[in-house]
């Protein structure tokens, strides 16, 4: 499958993912990272076993949590007053709303989708909840539509596993971070190198699994985009809901949710803090 084949697919099953959700509407196995539940309740137990809490399921506005991710991006990242943040493949918007709770009206959230449907729903989203310092942009996080050096924080939640051009991914990150800027993800990581026919299903990967790296090769990724004090850790425990997302294919033997972090060396200068 050739990058643009492979980014055509993901962006048709997120759309119908999003398109699902406006309708009220399943779009399919409930359980996984592709699919969302016609049923609330549904999408709040799949978020409560991602790491959200009830507070912040109440925080951000109805329709913005779809059960989608694979972690709490927020929870390790930090967030403090002030700062702006980049969230990568930001869909309904969730975790960026859950962002500006932290940052507050002195603070800026982005977030960038490549799937139009996800980012008209996000913004209707933004207006729901009267947000005025979140906006959402239509891009490739392989080619962020985002300066240089802008952002404190660069968020994302089961996404960059999508990307067909992961080192890309990295080195864009690292270009629009601050220097000192961190870096704070929530990914589906392969733990041993997935078959042939694992890496080949289309729907494996739109479902977060098929295009998954190894931890190894994420860490030298990101070491060569620049990045220090890389941190990935494996979380065993979601196994649990992974075994959801395809059933009967033990994708568990290969794949598991870590939280990944890493700083962009250096010290932003005081007039640019």
């Amino acid at each position: 499958m050739s990058d643009d084949a492979h980014r055509r697919t993901v962006r048709n099953a997120y759309a119908q993912v999003a398109q699902a959700s406006d309708k009220g509407q399943s779009s399919g196995n409930a359980s996984s990272c592709c699919g969302v539940s016609d049923d609330g309740a549904i999408n709040t137990l799949i978020s409560t076993r991602l790491g959200y809490s009830q507070a912040d399921l109440d925080l951000a506005p109805a329709g913005a949590d779809m059960g989608l991710g694979c972690g709490n991006p927020k929870a390790i990242a930090a967030l403090k007053s002030g700062e702006t943040v980049v969230d990568l493949g930001s869909g309904g918007g969730f975790d960026c709303f859950l962002a500006v709770g932290e940052v507050g009206y002195s603070g800026q959230v982005i977030g960038v989708d490549m799937t139009p449907e996800m980012v008209s729903k996000a913004r209707a989203n933004a207006l729901k909840g009267q947000y005025e310092n979140v906006e959402f942009r239509l891009g490739e996080i392989e080619h962020l539509p985002i300066a240089d050096a802008v952002a404190d924080v660069v968020i994302s939640n089961c996404v960059i596993n999508l990307s067909p051009d992961k080192p890309q991914v990295f080195r864009e990150a690292f270009r629009v971070l601050k220097a000192g800027g961190r870096l704070a993800i929530s990914d589906v990581v392969a733990t041993a190198p997935l078959p042939e026919d694992m890496r080949n299903d289309a729907a494996l990967i739109a479902g977060c699994m098929g295009n998954a790296s190894l931890i190894a090769d994420l860490e030298a990724m990101m070491r060569a985009a620049g990045f220090e004090q890389i941190r990935i850790q494996p979380k065993d425990e979601s196994k649990t809901f992974i075994k959801d997302w395809a059933p009967g294919r033990k994708v568990t033997d290969f794949v598991v949710s870590a939280t990944i972090e890493a700083i962009k060396p250096g010290t932003t200068p005081s007039h640019l803090s």
